[in-house]
């Protein structure tokens, strides 16, 4: 006698489908979700992978014993991230890295000692900043599975409305929970899509008994960041229970509304909080550390060389912009999802441009003179070129012509007995200004290269998003009144001329009528589908529900075309609203980043000019037994044995290249911080705006950093001359 499991199973299969087509419900992809599960997550989180590759080989060496209360917290984290590792394994590793930090460290600092012969060769500065980064990395690979998790969380908040739209309008005309979340989980993007598969996945390996378990156990992480969307699901899930028909669809959209509330009032409350600690960093990273740069030539000529060029790099190319980044990181993931980044860019025609490598070869091509300029003082000082064509190795001003500006090299090379230093000379300092233009500009070129064409189309797409609402509004009605979604494309574009949704009507359209796709090809063919060239995800979302809902029947695809097109509404009204209260922090950041900070680099670059030049003056003056009179108590402040050394000094012309580069290092991280703060991850936008800022913010300090050398120079010259 045959097993009740195997007869029921025969039912199922025999009257399965005959009670699918009497009823008409959507046939969803059967899928293995254990194999695809584990199938998307190596291909979509590479990066999570080899983290977890890493843990798991370290960790194997050493199983170090974690409390009670840390497990549980980095167990935590693990699950939301989806990292298949234990507690002990991250911070294994963790202390692998600081160990074998420290040990490069040591070794490094002790082979210097032992090639230089003496303890006082002990490179003191680099073991202390190894013994520093061993430590943050320590801390950084201990926190690593926070952070994961956190930035997963973020981007997967960015989902929920998406997520939520698509449960809802399934269930509309298809009361199934099951089916709603594997369709939501076949049309979302990453991450959320891999944390609904996995709702599948601890079902099929027996973790969960249901779906609807294995729901509520997912829904618990968001327990103490997002309410609204816990919310939103235990209303659909009451829906199910509701038996008039009406009351059922209300409650559904009363989810919607549930989960659109709450990303708006998380929107409202980051910006209420971001704009005291985006000044702080600003002021604390940017600003002051600027204006204490122009102390910089007096501080070290009166330190005796104690303060190099070396020192200045590290705090201020190294150590102030790590800062400046991890305090901007930390405010970035501060920021709500809105309703999600998309993707659907990478299929654009275009895209190949934006990941090409040949506009960074071609940028380098452009700035090499750039560069040539700015190592000349050096090419003239240390290398044969010279001589080869008949130039001497420094030239002064009144050998150039230039004899207004006084009679000092236009290099400025100093000999000393422990080598030579500089340089100090104003041409020197004039022609490393080309350094930063140079780089700033490799940045502008490559990145407008890549991006120009990109952008227009996404500038395309944010207009035809504007436009969409009323558009879906027509296609609602088209479908209401009986007319077939093959139709409904082309009488819409006869009705949108003169805007950008008639190209993306008439592209469907087109694709339907002459290449013979059907609706669903014609805007989702991935070589030829309309959605290709305007990579929307709203446009996505409204597309992809009109061909499930069509279905159904056109009555019911003309509903769901009219709670989208009240939903996108709905959506354009937060993110407008939300920018105008944005507006005055961004503009502030955009203005002090382009304007301010470069104007003030400037002038401190042309008053560390106008410092060592007046020393250099003095100190001349004095070593040649001129105008001592002139100088009276002065005098003992300069040349041999006065507490200004001219030649211990920092050259302003590395004292320009550090500012120049830090300025570079500024634009990059703030443009980051604006982008994410206006529209959330979105690199195409923040590759094209660095471009811009840095073209922007670089030239701005180059002109006026030149005007301020010349000026202040020219003013020290004739102040000084009579002298």
């Amino acid at each position: 006698m045959p097993a009740p499991e195997k007869d029921v199973e025969d039912i199922l299969r025999k009257y399965g489908s005959k009670i699918e087509s009497q009823i008409k419900t959507t046939v969803t992809k059967k899928v293995d979700y254990s194999r695809e599960y584990v199938k998307f997550k190596q291909e979509m989180v590479p990066h999570i992978s080899r983290y977890e590759k890493l843990c798991k080989s370290v960790g194997s060496i050493i199983k170090l014993k974690v409390s009670e209360k840390d497990k549980a917290g980095i167990k935590k984290h693990l699950e939301i991230a989806h990292l298949d590792l234990e507690p002990w394994q991250p911070l294994t590793l963790s202390l692998m890295t600081f160990i074998i930090l420290f040990l490069v460290g040591l070794f490094v600092s002790i082979a210097v000692v032992l090639i230089k012969g003496g303890f006082d060769a002990f490179p003191f500065l680099f073991f202390f900043l190894m013994l520093v980064f061993s430590l943050f990395m320590f801390y950084f690979m201990k926190v690593y599975p926070a952070r994961l998790a956190n930035k997963w969380r973020l981007k997967a908040s960015s989902q929920m409305v998406p997520a939520i739209l698509y449960v809802v309008v399934y269930m509309r005309h298809t009361p199934n929970f099951e089916r709603a979340i594997a369709f939501a989980s076949e049309h979302l993007q990453y991450p959320l899509a891999l944390d609904l598969k996995k709702v599948f996945y601890d079902v099929q390996v027996g973790k969960f008994s249901t779906i609807k378990e294995s729901l509520d156990r997912y829904l618990e992480t968001w327990r103490d960041y997002s309410v609204e969307f816990i919310e939103a699901f235990h209303l659909i899930e009451s829906s199910l229970y509701e038996p008039d028909n009406s009351r059922r669809i209300i409650t559904l959209e009363k989810s919607l509304k549930v989960v659109l509330d709450g990303v708006y009032d998380k929107m409202l409350k980051f910006t209420h909080e971001v704009k005291s600690p985006l000044t702080n960093v600003y002021m604390l990273g940017v600003i002051l550390p600027t204006l204490g740069l122009a102390l910089l030539p007096l501080a070290t000529a009166m330190l005796g060389g104690m303060l190099t060029w070396i020192h200045v790099f590290i705090l201020f190319n190294l150590i102030i912009p790590f800062f400046v980044f991890y305090l901007t990181d930390k405010i970035v993931f501060l920021r709500p999802g809105g309703y999600g980044e998309t993707s659907l860019i990478e299929r654009n025609p275009l895209y190949y441009k934006y990941k090409s490598k040949k506009p960074y070869f071609k940028a380098f091509l452009i700035i090499i003179p750039f560069l040539i300029l700015g190592f000349l003082p050096f090419i003239f000082q240390n290398t044969p070129l010279p001589e080869l064509i008949g130039l001497q190795k420094d030239y002064t001003f009144s050998q150039l012509g230039l004899g207004f500006l006084g009679d000092g090299n236009f290099f400025g090379f100093i000999d000393e007995s422990t080598g030579t230093k500089g340089p100090f000379g104003m041409g020197a300092l004039l022609l490393s200004m080309f350094i930063p233009l140079g780089v700033a500009l490799f940045f502008f070129i490559s990145f407008n290269t890549k991006t120009k064409e990109l952008i227009v189309e996404r500038k395309n797409t944010k207009q035809l998003e504007l436009e969409f609402n009323n558009s879906l509004f027509q296609v609602g009605n088209r479908l209401g009144n009986g007319v077939p979604p093959e139709l409904v494309f082309g009488k819409i574009a006869e009705s949108s001329k003169g805007l950008k949704t008639e190209n993306f009507f008439r592209r469907v359209d087109y694709n339907i009528r002459q290449m013979g796709m059907d609706v669903k090809k014609a805007i989702f063919d991935r070589r030829r589908g309309a959605i290709i060239y305007y990579p929307s995800e709203l446009i996505a979302i409204s597309m992809r529900i009109l061909v499930e809902s069509a279905k159904k029947g056109l009555k019911i695809a003309a509903v769901s075309m009219m709670s989208i097109s009240e939903y996108i509404k709905n959506i354009n009204k937060i993110t407008m609203r939300l920018r105008d209260m944005l507006a005055e922090i961004v503009s502030d950041m955009k203005s002090n980043m382009s304007f301010l900070a470069p104007l003030l680099s400037g002038v401190v670059v042309g008053l560390a000019a106008m410092i060592t030049g007046i020393l250099a003056k003095l100190d001349g003056l004095d070593l040649a037994g001129e105008g001592a009179s002139a100088l009276g108590g002065l005098s003992n402040l300069v040349g041999d044995g006065g507490i200004f050394q001219v030649v211990n000094m920092i050259p302003p012309y590395f004292l320009q290249i550090i500012i120049g580069v830090y300025l570079i290092q500024m634009v990059f991280i703030l443009t980051k911080t604006l982008v994410v703060i206006d529209s959330g991850e979105d690199k195409l936008q923040m590759t094209n705006k660095t471009g811009k800022n840095l073209r922007k913010g670089i030239m701005l300090y180059f002109f006026t950093a030149v005007f301020a050398i010349l000026a202040l120079f020219i003013l020290i010259t004739i102040v000084l001359g009579n002298l």
